[in-house]
């Protein structure tokens, strides 16, 4: 018996393998070099057989199967590939089979769904083996999987642009609601702003201290892929050495005798791969990110206060605020693999909430005192 949380993984699945095949295709036609556009049809062939592995289980179970075909989120990338050129889109190609390398082998634990789970390993392997294929023709060193230190700069600009943006929207509408003259308004904006961006910086810079556990957490995947996947590392460790300068065939060798020593090759694996190490960690730099990030986003609702009056002023801080919480959440999917339009949606309607919330309570304190 399956239930209804299984059906909805294997259709986001079904759906993640089919915008990826159609994007490896995209690839193909615009790509000039033949070798690479054979290697992108090849990939592209691998993701259908992944759609139609999770089409069969649907099917097993008496799932009616969405259309296949591209999501929004595809086409979007899709565009911007053919405006910005391939290079882009490879790399959040090389992060999504990234992702699916961590997925499938979360999915590949006991106590998953046993479908699932027998899919899952198999996947996992032919994820990784993309993720090799793509690294070799953009130069990539390090599995994108491990997210110790590519992930911190664009977190702090989401997530401080977000709280900045959100937070200083819904004190505007309370003061907004409290009917006080447009001059307070904008003190209470800019007052918002210092006080948010302050606060985010200096939770920034503390998070960063905070830092070991996830170090720990990517240390331990580590030692499950030397464990359940050790031909794929003794590959990508000779990747490493061969970055380093060394020739192809003596960096094979060397990762190979490596490998055969499972506690010096996580150790290795680390420190070159993985670059933990407490001088990586910065957290002035953290701090200075997302606190200016946050100042970014609370400027934006208080703007138009700045150039307008006070009745047109309004309208267009709730405009280019709601605007801006959309754009952010669509934005922000490309890089995490939600749905544009759900991701936006969700940003809207958080935007949204906090508005008419706050001049709710701006309103009633107000009336109260």
């Amino acid at each position: 018996m399956t239930d209804r949380k299984t059906f909805n993984l294997w259709l986001s699945q079904f759906q993640d393998e089919a915008d990826a095949a159609f994007l490896y295709r995209l690839l193909a036609r615009q790509e000039k070099d033949s070798k690479r556009a054979k290697l992108y049809e090849h990939l592209a062939e691998i993701e259908d057989r992944h759609v139609n592995l999770w089409a069969e289980l649907l099917r097993r179970c008496g799932q009616a199967l969405p259309r296949r075909g591209p999501s929004l989120r595809a086409r979007a990338l899709g565009w911007l590939c053919s405006r910005m050129g391939p290079a882009p889109l490879l790399s959040l190609l090389l992060a999504e089979e990234g992702r699916e390398v961590k997925k499938y082998l979360n999915l590949s634990q006991v106590g998953s769904n046993p479908s699932t789970r027998d899919a899952a390993r198999s996947m996992a392997r032919e994820s990784a083996e993309h993720w090799t294929s793509l690294s070799d023709l953009i130069g990539a060193v390090g599995e994108p999987w491990h997210r110790v230190s590519s992930g911190g700069f664009l977190r702090n600009v989401v997530y401080g642009f977000n709280d900045g943006l959100t937070a200083n929207f819904g004190l505007i509408a309370g003061v907004i609601g409290a009917a006080v003259e447009p001059k307070l308004v904008v003190v209470s904006g800019i007052a918002g702003l210092l006080a948010d961006s302050l606060s985010m910086g200096a939770s920034g810079y503390l998070a960063a201290k905070s830092q070991q556990e996830v170090y720990s957490h990517e240390i331990e995947l580590e030692r499950q892929e030397i464990d359940q996947i050790p031909e794929l590392e003794e590959e990508e460790m000779a990747l490493i050495y061969q970055a380093r300068g060394m020739e192809p065939r003596q960096a094979r060798r060397a990762a190979a005798e490596l490998m055969r020593h499972p506690q010096q090759a996580l150790a290795e694996k680390v420190r070159e791969e993985l670059k933990i190490s407490p001088a990586a960690m910065s957290p002035p730099r953290e701090g200075l990110v997302t606190g200016l990030a946050t100042a970014i986003g609370a400027l934006i609702p208080v703007a138009p206060f700045f150039f307008l009056p006070a009745t047109p002023a309004i309208w267009a801080s709730f405009a280019v605020s709601m605007a801006s919480h959309f754009a952010v959440g669509a934005a922000r999917s490309l890089f995490t693999g939600r749905s544009l339009l759900r991701s936006g949606g969700d940003m809207f309607a958080v935007g949204l909430g906090v508005a008419v919330l706050g001049y709710l309570v701006g309103d009633l304190v107000t009336s109260l005192f």
